[in-house]
């Protein structure tokens, strides 16, 4: 069994003045600029210090290493790319799978956005798995997709529902990490993310229509 890590990773404090937001604010600036570029290699607090232009002192009174850095860096990205991500399939004005080929592409230009953070991101990924601000995101998605898939397939049951919805996240994921790696012009992007998007929809499209069927069959083997 592998040594379980104790590196802290979130902040020593949230900031309870606008001066000392703004000093965060500048921080996280910093970390996304050295990360972008000099690489995850050269990341460190002292680089994001002195390119804020401040004390590392300063750094950390808010950050106790740099992993905290990359830990916020990331719980900002959840908040912000989550919340985009729910309001699209939350989105009752389209239909459900133009919401869900909406989603796939919005989620694969995100992924590629931050193509540049990912690899200083992934290195501190065992250290914030258990951590309850990664566990509060991840289950947030789960239930967002879960409420997608009882709306587009009402009929289905408690399992094919699971299967569809385990698929869909994994396979989005799987993508996205793909992409982002690959560094695709704009164009390659936009064809990759109509292509999954395809996918999915011929899948969902298909499931529903067995399901539909199903049922029309039972009701038809009804005794009158």
């Amino acid at each position: 069994m592998s040594k379980r890590q104790n590196t802290p990773v979130s902040s020593r404090k949230r900031p309870q003045q606008s001066r000392s937001a703004d000093l965060v604010a500048t921080i996280l600036e910093a970390a996304l600029q050295v990360l972008q570029r000099e690489g995850a290699q050269k990341f460190t607090t002292a680089r994001v210090a002195e390119r804020a232009g401040v004390s590392i002192g300063s750094v950390y009174q808010y950050f106790p290493n740099k992993a905290a850095i990359l830990f916020r860096l990331q719980s900002d990205e959840w908040r912000q790319t989550g919340g985009m991500l729910r309001n699209i399939l939350q989105d009752a004005q389209q239909a459900p799978l133009e919401r869900l080929r909406t989603l796939v592409h919005a989620f694969i230009r995100s992924e590629c956005e931050e193509a540049d953070i990912r690899a200083a991101l992934t290195d501190i990924a065992p250290l914030y798995n258990d951590d309850p601000e990664a566990q509060e995101a991840w289950l947030s998605w789960d239930r967002t997709v879960q409420i997608f898939i009882e709306e587009l397939l009402p009929a289905a049951s408690a399992a094919t529902r699971s299967i569809v919805e385990e698929l869909i996240s994994t396979t989005l994921s799987s993508a996205g990490e793909y992409v982002s790696a690959n560094g695709y012009p704009a164009s390659r992007i936009d064809a990759y993310a109509d292509a999954l998007a395809d996918m999915f929809c011929a899948y969902l499209s298909n499931v529903k229509d067995n399901n539909e069927s199903t049922i029309a069959v039972n009701e038809d083997q009804k005794p009158a």
